[in-house]
């Protein structure tokens, strides 16, 4: 088996080669099991195991230095299905104070944070399998832990990162890439207080899913957390404010099967820009 290519360095949150180790564990998070446990071990030297519960999926991959948190984004990243998971998971854009243990550890936010509903669903259904083997891991040896995602998989990681947290898992580094915003301002101040200078958001200019989502069903808008690292030219349309728009409507019950398909065509350019071979592209320079 060949030396993986990618290197992580600990101690130098935005470093590059670290954001490009995790950029491909976070297209590697979308291999099926076999083929993905095969690819981490060959591409980036991970031990690597496949978390399913729902829709939801994660990447645990170790070795002796460093353990990496890699969630899936949308199943179809490149199809019209998969914009749509992003602007409807399941409650759309909903932002709500979670329940039960979960949502006790995210209202550590404070008082005011809310959070995108379906995002909340999605970590939910998967993390108390994923948390135990973690754990597992962190006590067997104990490692900086990173955490990482694409798209749908980088709200998810962002999560995980808080989650983790709040089971004194300290965590090195989150790199998102084309990743949507997961809650209001109240709930961005939390995380930029709880994770300064750790989280690094990999956006590219003309994607539009950073974009995402619009406003909720209340009167408090999303907002993103720091910090983003621009990839690539400045935004040059507005794609982001119509496919906003689409996201309210749909969250007001009027989205009709042809709303999304009319928009589609004439957005497949700017669309593609969300692809994470696009962002390799940018990385690499």
């Amino acid at each position: 088996m060949s030396l993986p290519r990618h290197v992580l360095r600990e101690g130098n949150p935005g470093d590059a080669a670290t954001a490009a180790f995790l950029c491909e564990a976070s297209a590697l998070a979308y291999l099926p099991g076999v083929e993905g446990t095969r690819a981490f071990a060959e591409t980036l030297g991970l031990d690597a195991r496949l978390f399913s519960a729902d829709n939801t999926q994660a990447w645990l991959g170790t070795n002796d230095e460093h353990i990496v948190v890699a969630f899936r984004g949308t199943e179809s990243p490149t199809s019209l299905d998969g914009l749509k998971d992003i602007l409807l998971t399941d409650a759309m854009n909903l932002l709500v104070v979670p329940e039960g243990r979960l949502g006790h550890d995210l209202a550590a936010a404070g008082v005011g944070a809310r959070f995108h509903k379906g995002f909340v669903d999605a970590i939910a259904a998967i993390w108390p399998t994923l948390v135990v083997a973690i754990e597992a891991e962190v006590k067997r040896r104990d490692r900086p832990v990173w955490v990482t995602g694409h798209s749908l998989g980088g709200a998810l990681a962002l999560l995980a990162a808080w989650l983790l947290q709040r089971r004194f898992i300290a965590v090195e580094e989150v790199c998102t890439f084309g990743a949507p915003m997961i809650g209001n301002g109240a709930a961005r101040d939390a995380f930029n207080r709880e994770f300064a200078g750790k989280i690094h958001r990999y956006v590219n200019g003309r994607d539009p899913v950073p974009k995402l989502p619009g406003l909720s069903l209340v009167a408090n808008e999303f907002a993103h957390v720091d910090r983003e690292r621009l990839l690539g030219p400045h935004p040059m349309t507005g794609l982001g404010d119509m496919l906003a728009a689409i996201s309210r409507r749909a969250a007001g019950g009027v989205l009709a099967g042809t709303l999304i398909d009319d928009a589609w065509r004439g957005i497949n350019d700017e669309v593609a820009m969300h692809f994470l071979d696009r962002y390799r592209e940018l990385l690499r320079g």
